[in-house]
């Protein structure tokens, strides 16, 4: 059976191939076939036939010796062209200076794109394909997009003898835009190698710098004429000066910049407020290029080796006052506009260990509170001496077995808390309600003790914040922006950055005096629904090392409570009275809740403690500055 088959199939094959051989011998009759030839192609660049003929020339440095070499081509190829007398020169785009791995800055380049778009142009007559591009992606692309114009556009490549609109150029002109752009990544890890090898060993390019000019020696020497300038920029930002009016102010004098020019702008002095150099010192690899196409610099944040050279030449301003710039550099953002801040650690009293918290200053760290807070004890005083034990005594009702209702388990308008977030904070109602009339508060913290304190204070303290508003002499809550401190918060308690958390505050009052102490340890947690969606059911067990215990799911937050709590109603009425009254943290029998505290230095610097110019002299020479100016004003007058 098997066999028939195959028979007849190979049977069926045979037809069909000779149906094909028949089909293919015959032959057709002369007087009805006609041929009607193609037009003949022209040949946009070896013929002499009428064009419009662009020449583009680049060179990427702006060295004399390129300089000489962009001088060379544009007048070879204005020869060029002339030979040609049915050719007609439109320009000579010319790009000096620029790299050829993008087209960002390229604006010759770009602008002859744009005349072969409006139909200016017939033919682009190029050096070679490096010239052209360095970016295999930018060179094909270009060129495929030209050849699709109508009337197409062309572009010569005479080293390397390919025309763009040829049928048989596509392949050859990949070929060698591959090898341009690996060419030029060559180039760039080799300068790359160079300059590591140069910065190891002390040999350091010093560019010119506003301050300083170069000896023969190509060294940094201080600009006498420059360099109280640049003096008086450094003072005014330690003194508190924006940038905006240092640059107002420094144009009003009539200073130069470093171009000569009579504006300053904000960008130029933050610059000179970065530049290590003004210190004496040097620092290699800022910043690097991870795409030698894009050309996009980024900071070097460890991605690189870095070379740090101290007193490399002379300073113009400290070592201290740089580093005391950076860091108000770095917490400008928040609104910070004072000195070099410091904490400030309560001693004595009811806050004794509290440090306060500056709202508008992201330098401090975690362990820089700790530190604060503990310099506050001796080595061996415990820092919750003086507990109070309560318990019954006789006439006294028993309240042995009792709970104090805990009013977190209920929707209490009428409570003293405040809702924290990664970035902001609120307090509630009741809080602004018993402060009075209360605009500005300042908050403490004790690290150890996981204790947040709010009092009163004025705007004019440095510490101070802005936690409610008034409307029809009512006074309402309101949100703090809290960036620059509450991060170290959340790091300090242990906190998920991602959720919310809620503390529960006592009032306590005495002498006219009134501070409201919030215990962090126990927080009610506001966690995302969508978090508790993406996780499993194991996920959710564990809950437990957080310390939360899920109560309620609404609206867009699951709200927990601290895992104690789960199978309590309340404390144990003797428990929670001894509490109440530890809570007044009264360790030496003094009240004095207003106390401002002692001064805590930290450490700003790896090499030791940073010691700013201070603020009189800061306004001494800024004053000195801007009257000397004056006086050379009247005398020109004169």
């Amino acid at each position: 059976m098997n066999f028939m088959g195959n028979r007849r199939k190979r049977a069926k094959t045979e037809e069909s191939r000779d149906a094909v051989r028949k089909r293919y011998q015959f032959h057709t009759d002369p007087e009805n076939h006609k041929v009607i030839p193609a037009q003949k192609q022209v040949d946009y660049y070896d013929n002499d036939v009428s064009q419009r003929v662009a020449v583009y020339v680049r060179v990427s440095t702006d060295s004399a010796k390129q300089t000489s070499s962009y001088e060379i081509q544009k007048q070879y190829y204005e020869e060029f062209v002339t030979r040609h007398p049915l050719w007609t020169l439109v320009d000579i785009y010319a790009d000096e200076g620029i790299s050829g791995t993008s087209l960002a800055h390229r604006d010759a380049f770009n602008r002859m794109i744009s005349d072969c778009k409006a139909g200016k142009i017939d033919v682009i007559i190029t050096k070679s394909v490096s010239r052209f591009a360095r970016n295999i992606l930018i060179c094909i692309g270009i060129t495929r997009e030209l050849a699709e114009l109508s009337p197409p556009v062309g572009v010569f490549f005479e080293m390397e003898s390919i025309f763009s609109l040829k049928d048989d150029s596509q392949m050859a002109l990949a070929f060698q835009a591959t090898m341009a752009q690996e060419e030029s990544h060559v180039k760039s890890r080799s300068q790359n190698t160079s300059l590591a090898i140069r910065a190891a060993n002390g040999i350091l390019l010093t560019p010119e710098l506003y301050g300083y000019y170069l000896n023969e020696e190509k060294k940094l020497v201080i600009n006498p004429e420059e360099a109280p300038t640049v003096k008086l920029i450094f003072y005014m930002y330690l003194y508190g000066y924006s940038t905006n009016k240092i640059a107002e102010t420094l144009t009003a004098l009539g200073r130069p910049t470093y171009n000569g020019n009579s504006v300053w702008s904000p960008g130029t002095i933050i610059g000179m407020l970065r530049n290590e150099r003004h210190c004496g010192e040097v620092l290699t690899g800022k910043t690097w290029t991870p795409n030698f196409i894009t050309h996009k610099v980024r900071p070097n944040r460890g991605n690189l080796i870095q070379h740090r050279y101290s007193q490399h030449h002379e300073a113009i301003i400290s070592r201290d006052d740089f580093i005391a710039v950076q860091h108000m550099l770095a917490n400008a953002k928040y609104g910070n506009k004072s000195i070099l801040p410091n904490l400030c650690v309560i001693k004595e009293g009811s806050l004794k260990g509290f440090v306060t918290i500056h709202p508008r200053w992201a330098g401090f760290k975690a362990d820089n509170y700790r530190l604060a807070s503990d310099s506050a004890y001796s080595g061996s005083e415990d820092k919750r001496e003086n507990k109070v034990e309560i318990s019954a005594e006789t006439g006294d009702f028993d309240m042995r077995g009792f709970e104090m209702v805990r009013t977190d388990f209920f929707d209490n308008q009428r409570r003293l808390s405040v809702s924290m977030y990664d970035t902001k904070m609120k307090f509630s109602s009741e809080c602004i309600r018993k402060f009075g009339k209360t605009i500005y508060v300042e908050l403490l913290i004790h690290p150890s003790e996981k204790k947040l304190a709010v009092r009163a204070t004025i705007k004019s303290n440095r510490s101070a914040i802005a936690w409610s508003r008034v409307y029809e002499t009512i006074y309402y809550p309101r949100d703090i922006s809290g960036a620059a401190f509450i991060g170290t918060i959340y790091e300090l308690c242990g906190w998920n950055p991602e959720w919310k958390y809620r503390l529960n505050g006592v009032l306590h009052k005495k002498d006219g005096e009134a501070v409201i102490i919030f215990d962090m340890s126990e927080p009610e947690i506001f966690i995302p629904s969508y978090q508790n969606q993406e996780q499993n059911s194991e996920d959710r067990m564990d809950d437990a090392e957080h310390g939360a215990t899920p109560l309620v799911v609404s609206g867009k937050h699951i709200k927990v409570i601290p895992e104690a709590w789960a199978n309590k109603f309340g404390h144990q009425f003797y428990e929670r009275s001894a509490a109440e009254t530890n809570s007044r943290f009264n360790h030496t029998g003094e009240w004095d809740v207003g106390n401002e505290g002692t001064t805590f230095d930290i450490q700003y610097d790896e090499d030791g403690k940073v010691s700013p110019t201070v603020s009189e002299e800061l306004r001494s020479y800024i004053l000195s500055e801007i009257n000397t100016d004056a006086n050379k004003e009247v005398q020109n007058d004169e």
